[in-house]
This record gives C-alpha cells, sequence and structure tokens, in this order.
C-alpha cells in the first residue's frame, strides 16, 4: 500500500468556500488536489493493518547424531530434519485509505482568507494553514542478522578426519569436546600451563573454546535456525463483521491461503460501538449543510477488533473509525479574512485531531 506523504498545496484561494462534489464527476476529473475552479479533496475511510510476525524453526541433524547419547550424554537428539511456524507477534494499527464516496470541492472565494491545502499523495485532506500531521506507522521489520556460519570440520584434527569410521570419528569428536570443556575450566580457574597476560586475552581464548566446542557438539545435538518473517493484512470494514478468517498458519509450511485447509484458521470480528448518535436530516432546504460554505470532516465511530486463534482470543482493541460515524461541516467563517485558522485533521480517520485560530498582524 502505498504510504500517506504529505503534499503540500500552497493554494493562494482567497479561502475556502467548499461544496460536495458528485463522485463520478470528481473521480474522472481527479488530478492529486488541484482543478481550474481550486482544489479536490478525499476524506479517508478507515482499515486495520494486521502485521503478523512468523518464525521459522528448522532442524538439522548432525552428522554423528546416532552417537549424541552414547559420547556426550545427549538424550532424545533428533535424527530427522524438522521444520515447524509459530507466530511471535500480532500489531493492529489504524490507517487511512482515500473515499472517493467522501469528495468534496475547494472554490475561489474573495471574500476569504488565503489558505494552504496539505494533501496526501493519494488525495486525502491532512491540514489546512498547518504542518499535516504524520501517520504513527510501526517502524519497518528488519529481520535480524544471521550470523556466519562455521563449519566444524575446520576444529577437527588430523587424527579425526582420517578415522575409518563415522563411529570412531565420533568417538575420537567427543575426546576432543572434552579436552577443550577441560581447557575452558582451567583458564577460568587460573591453572592452564599458559595463561594469558590481561583479561581482554582471557576473554579472547575463553570466547575461541566454546566457540569450537558449540561446532563441535553440534555434529551430535545438530543445528537449529530461527528466521523470523512479517506479514500484513489490510481489512477496510464497511460494516460489522463476525470471525473472517484472515489468514491460516500451517506449522510445516507457515502462512498458507484463507482457503488451505492445511493451515490452522485465524479469524478477525469487527463490533460497531454505535458511540456517535444517528445524523437528522434537515428538511428545510435553507437549513441543509450542502448549500452551506465551509470544510467538510469525519466524525468517526468506534470499533472494536478483536482477532482469534480457533476460539481462543488473541488480541482485542479498540479505534475510531470513520466509516461508522457521518460528515459535519465546519463553517466557512472558521477562515474568513478577519482570522487565520490552522487545522489538523486525523490521517487515519478524517476527524479534527487540532483547530487553532489567530488574528492576522
Amino acid at each position: 500500500m502505498k504510504a500517506i506523504r504529505p503534499l503540500l498545496l500552497s493554494l493562494t484561494i482567497c479561502l475556502l468556500s467548499l461544496i460536495p462534489a458528485r463522485a463520478q464527476t470528481v473521480i474522472n476529473a481527479y488530478q492529486p488536489g488541484v482543478t481550474p475552479e481550486g482544489a479536490i479533496y478525499f476524506l479517508p475511510k478507515t482499515a486495520i493493518r494486521v502485521t503478523v510476525q512468523v518464525e521459522k524453526t528448522s532442524y538439522q541433524p548432525g552428522d554423528f547424531c546416532k552417537y549424541a547419547d552414547k559420547y556426550l550424554r545427549l538424550r532424545d537428539v533428533q535424527q530427522e530434519p524438522a521444520t515447524s511456524y509459530r507466530i511471535t507477534r500480532v500489531s493492529m494499527t489504524p490507517i487511512g485509505l482515500p473515499d472517493k464516496s467522501k469528495a468534496y470541492a475547494v472554490q475561489f472565494n474573495a471574500r476569504s482568507s488565503a489558505a494552504n491545502v496539505a494533501l496526501s499523495d493519494d488525495g486525502v485532506l491532512l491540514a489546512v494553514n498547518a504542518e499535516p500531521t504524520k501517520a504513527m506507522l510501526p517502524a519497518p521489520f528488519v529481520p535480524a542478522r544471521r550470523s556466519d556460519k562455521i563449519s566444524p570440520r575446520q576444529f577437527m584434527t588430523e587424527e579425526i578426519l582420517t578415522a575409518g569410521s563415522t563411529a570412531k570419528m565420533a568417538e575420537l569428536t567427543a575426546r576432543e569436546i572434552y579436552d577443550l570443556r577441560e581447557n575452558h575450566n582451567l583458564l577460568i580457574k587460573g591453572q592452564a600451563d599458559f595463561m594469558p597476560k590481561d583479561g581482554d586475552q582471557l576473554r579472547l581464548m575463553l570466547s575461541q573454546l566454546e566457540e569450537q566446542d558449540q561446532s563441535l557438539t553440534s555434529l551430535f545435538k545438530g543445528i537449529t535456525i530461527r528466521d523470523t518473517t512479517e506479514q500484513s493484512y489490510v481489512i477496510c470494514p464497511d460494516s460489522t463483521m463476525e470471525k473472517r478468517i484472515l489468514f491460516r498458519l500451517s506449522q510445516r509450511l507457515g502462512l498458507v491461503d484463507s482457503d488451505d485447509l492445511s493451515g490452522t484458521p485465524y479469524y478477525i470480528s469487527i463490533d460497531d460501538e454505535h458511540s456517535v448518535p444517528p445524523v437528522i436530516e434537515e428538511t428545510n432546504s435553507k437549513k441543509k449543510k450542502k448549500d452551506e460554505n465551509g470544510l467538510y470532516v469525519n466524525v468517526p465511530g468506534r470499533m472494536r477488533v478483536t482477532l482469534y486463534n480457533g476460539n481462543d482470543v488473541m488480541a482485542t482493541e479498540e479505534m475510531a473509525v470513520a466509516q461508522f460515524g457521518h460528515v459535519e461541516l465546519l463553517s466557512g467563517e472558521l477562515f474568513n479574512k478577519r482570522w487565520t485558522t490552522h487545522l489538523w485533521l486525523s490521517p487515519s480517520t478524517g476527524a479534527v485531531e487540532r483547530l487553532e485560530a489567530e488574528q492576522p498582524k
């Protein structure tokens, strides 16, 4: 999805007279914020970005796994490769998408003060006479750097490498591991034949012994590698939603399609909290807001979003949502020549976040 990056349109429109534009006309003639009459903007609809982090665990048995119990007393060591997946983190973030059913035109009006209109790249109104609020999006996911794999063979002695059988190689490797551990303990106790001269050299020698020990031991107990990936799903609700399948997770295959029965289903439910009273339509045409001048903004409602793993609740969050509210008109009197009005709108809901007015000097 395209990120919302503010596009500031410095329009010397001797402020705002705003009227609703017909949706089809606006969409066909729409360019990024500019028309011969002034500018066109959209109000946003609220979508939910669900971000899932999945950890893949891969196990590869070591060459001497059959001898792990005999020589190193490592019990229940797997002797077959295996791969598994699990979810480590789930987060939900509201984001704004242009609602092309809520398109409005900014027209010239000589009786109003000049204004700077800030639109996103996709035409959503963000601010008037102000720097727009930046959308609070999570930091991009960066996978952890995998350490370079060290081959255990580089730590094998000549005697191990020239052994006549795998069993003999395993026995000699186990002896080498015990020698490494003994030298490690002697260094810690200060009883080694060749003690280091200072603390830095001691730490280096201990680190090298531990690295050799771990590398050779992996020939018996195998190697486990963990990788984490991230996947995002965007849901834009127009109404309540009851346990819709968002994705499926297979322990052997990872994230799979929602219709792939090899994976366990994870569901999303969305409930309208009915926090905004319904709008009562005016019957008197003189009072209808569409005939008034001003700026249209959203008055969002609230929703409760719940994620399920089967019947178990994974996460629940409440957030504002434009679709479950209504559109309100800010009077054009806010933008007359007597005042310089600064307006900030929420990028995800189109609601007024802040409104400031000052008299020009």
